[in-house]
């Protein structure tokens, strides 16, 4: 064997190496055998409810419209979880990665098949 055929080889089994670790992490991430990798977080928002609101009803414009926004965002809380948006962000994120991963394995694969051909 000359150097010609076992870089061909190294380089074909690096690429289809780095297409079945591609695989079987997203096979693991989306199966919720391990978690995704985070490129999103989301940040703790602690609410502190004020001190005055014992049971009052609001009497100027700008404390309804607080309250009413207030109130709308604990009925979205309830039918959207918090978390689910970055989520789904970071799956999107995951697969577009292992797109571009498997990819690139196939073009190092490629490379080296026209290394062992010629």
């Amino acid at each position: 064997m000359n150097l010609k055929s076992i870089v061909g080889w190294v380089t074909f089994f690096t690429g289809l190496a780095i297409i079945v670790w591609t695989l079987y992490s997203s096979y693991n991430i989306f199966t919720g055998k391990s978690p995704a990798p985070e490129f999103f977080k989301t940040e703790e928002k602690v609410t502190q409810v004020p001190s005055s609101a014992n049971g009052k009803l609001p009497i100027s414009p700008e404390a309804l419209q607080q309250e009413i926004g207030k109130m709308i965002g604990e009925q979205l809380k309830g039918m959207l979880p918090v978390d689910t948006l970055p989520k789904i962000l970071n799956l999107l994120c995951w697969s577009t990665l292992a797109w571009i991963l498997i990819f690139g394995g196939a073009q190092i694969s490629s490379l080296g098949i026209k290394l062992l051909k010629g």
